[in-house]
């Protein structure tokens, strides 16, 4: 192959950021023929088409997301020596993570940590429901989702869910002076605090206590982990959640793990999209997470 032109890069790079052909040749003052075909030099050298039309818009293809950020790192670069003695930071990769707007926030941090030392790294957080995840990976807009829900891999969504880790899933409350917790019998008299029906380990719960003929008293049903963390604490009742959720909290001794269910368990999942150039710091992410996850289980004193 010959060397890369990087005038053509130049280009691509300058119609990738303005998103449009007749944008960029307006910047560039050239016309937008003469632009179209610097552009497919580009494509024809490197082999791959870098942009695909929808509708009246130019979108990247995957090859293109990799180009671009390609360009970035090398005009980045190119800006760092200018500036090196004025003391501008390294380069970077980006990485865009997007999380299920429910998650437990310190399932995130154990996700992202890794990254958040590093200053050759940018994250780009985003959150949303897991179907504006879906939707976000297939537009490349983002390079993984983090979710406690899998999706499924078929022809059509081209999707890998690695399992990150499985908690197991328990009662939490303040502490019970001079006894212990009794699962599931003492349920019949305590009020609890459960995940939405649209949980996983919600139905799996349900399960367990309608074979234990129980019907718990319920004072709060909620989707979001934050929310069930903030009420887990300043709640009378029993929580159900896997204690990532609340670590801190089981840490100080303001909360205790009352009984730990059996059969209910909570999986934690990276989903990417299929790449042909997947980004290079997923290698390093999509392994199961350290075992700091997982707290030790505090008993109330007797």
């Amino acid at each position: 192959m010959a060397d890369l032109n990087y005038h053509h890069l130049r280009l691509f790079w300058a119609i990738a950021h303005e998103g449009s052909l007749t944008k960029a040749a307006h910047r560039l003052h050239l016309s937008q023929s003469a632009l179209s075909v610097q552009l497919r030099k580009l494509e024809d050298q490197m082999g791959h088409p870098l942009f695909e039309r929808r509708g009246r818009g130019l979108h990247l293809t995957e090859a293109g997301r990799m180009a671009l950020d390609c360009a970035d790192t090398i005009f980045e670069t190119g800006d760092e020596l200018l500036g090196a003695l004025a003391g501008r930071p390294a380069h970077r990769q980006v990485l865009r993570v997007g999380a299920l707007t429910t998650l437990s926030r310190n399932l995130q941090m154990e996700f992202l940590r890794p990254l958040i030392a590093r200053s050759d790294v940018g994250l780009v957080v985003r959150s949303g429901s897991l179907r504006e995840l879906s939707t976000l990976l297939h537009a490349q807009a983002i390079d993984v989702a983090i979710t406690n829900m899998a999706l499924p891999r078929d022809a059509k969504t081209g999707m890998h869910s690695h399992i990150l880790d499985e908690q197991r899933v328990s009662l939490v409350g303040r502490p019970i002076k001079g006894r212990r917790f009794r699962f599931p019998d003492d349920l019949r008299g305590t009020p609890v605090i459960l995940p939405s029906h649209d949980s996983e380990i919600r139905v799996a719960f349900d399960r367990v206590l309608a074979l234990a003929e129980i019907r718990p008293t319920i004072v709060a049903e909620v989707d979001d982990m934050a929310m069930l963390r903030l009420l887990a604490r300043e709640s009378a009742a029993v929580t159900l959640v896997p204690p990532i959720v609340v670590r801190d909290e089981l840490s100080r001794g303001e909360l205790v793990e009352l009984a730990r269910v059996p059969d209910v368990n909570e999986r934690f999942y990276g989903i990417v999209a299929d790449r042909r150039f997947p980004h290079p710091l997923l290698k390093e992410l999509l392994r199961p997470l350290p075992l700091v996850l997982r707290p030790k289980r505090l008993r109330p004193k007797r």
